[in-house]
């Protein structure tokens, strides 16, 4: 029986491949790639000639079948486009699928863009909360920066340069002084860091920003109890309330966001409406 092999790949900068991930994949039977042309320079730049197919985000479920089938026959090597397979992309799906069908499942550690943001910022000094890419819609976006700073950890994000801008300002509406580091082209030879508040940060970038892979840290919010919370849960309020967004749908959010009661955000909502319901 083969393994399936999660293979890490650069970033930015080729010679961050490790001498065991060359090797691993020299040696598997089929490489399943996010991109065959992007991976297919890299395979070249290494001289690895290992036949490749196509595993992304919209494969159909078929690929998923093929590439267990191929288990049967030999070790698989699975890569994205840059960094860890698994995260951001399909890859935990096909491993659910290796480990239901009884395959070894392993791992060639690899650069990663979201440890090595989290290094760069300066902002994380123990844990911290990978929450992949915020949602492409404004309307969702405030909602998702409360909930996932409401962790109390600071939290890395990926985001598309074109949304970049459009991103941050949702994001400074109700948490403009927060401290946050934009990592942008890490590895590669325009790597740069832009750190300071929403407000600053937004400012340095300016609009549109340069092109580039972005990532994103924003430092832990500090809690002060109660009054935090009253305080927070009202900011979130008044930003929902500008999308105009339905009573009980921000009441909701507020709650499950702020821990308070549902009875209390709607009490909240309504008051920050002028009573109009």
């Amino acid at each position: 029986m083969g393994r399936l092999i999660l293979v890490g790949t650069p970033i930015g900068n080729l010679e961050d491949m490790t001498f065991r991930a060359v090797r691993v994949l020299q040696e598997v039977d089929l490489i399943a790639a996010e991109d065959t042309r992007h991976s297919g320079r890299l395979l070249q730049h290494f001289d690895i000639n290992t036949r490749m197919i196509s595993f992304h985000g919209d494969s159909p479920g078929a690929r998923v079948d093929e590439i267990v089938a191929a288990l049967d026959r030999g070790d698989v090597a699975l890569i994205s486009d840059a960094g860890m397979p698994g995260i951001s992309d399909p890859g935990a799906e096909l491993v659910r699928a290796a480990v239901a069908e009884g395959f070894d499942v392993e791992t060639v550690p690899g650069p990663s863009a979201v440890t090595a943001a989290a290094a760069l910022s300066g902002l994380v000094d123990a844990g911290f909360l990978f929450a992949g890419y915020p949602p492409r819609k404004s309307k969702d976006r405030a909602p998702f920066y409360s909930r996932v700073l409401s962790s109390g950890y600071p939290v890395v994000l990926f985001e598309s340069p074109h949304r970049l801008i459009d991103s941050l300002g949702d994001l400074a509406r109700v948490y403009g002084d927060l401290e946050i580091a934009i990592c942008r082209e890490m590895t590669k030879l325009h790597e740069s860091v832009v750190r300071g508040t929403v407000h600053q940060v937004i400012q340095a970038l300016g609009d549109p920003p340069p092109p580039g892979e972005y990532v994103l840290v924003l430092s832990a919010l500090e809690s002060d109890g109660a009054t935090d919370s009253i305080g927070e849960a009202e900011s979130i309020a008044t930003t929902l309330i500008a999308q105009d967004l339905p009573t009980s749908k921000i009441a909701r959010e507020v709650a499950r966001t702020c821990r308070i009661s549902r009875s209390d955000a709607y009490e909240l909502v309504l008051r920050l409406k002028g009573g109009r319901e």
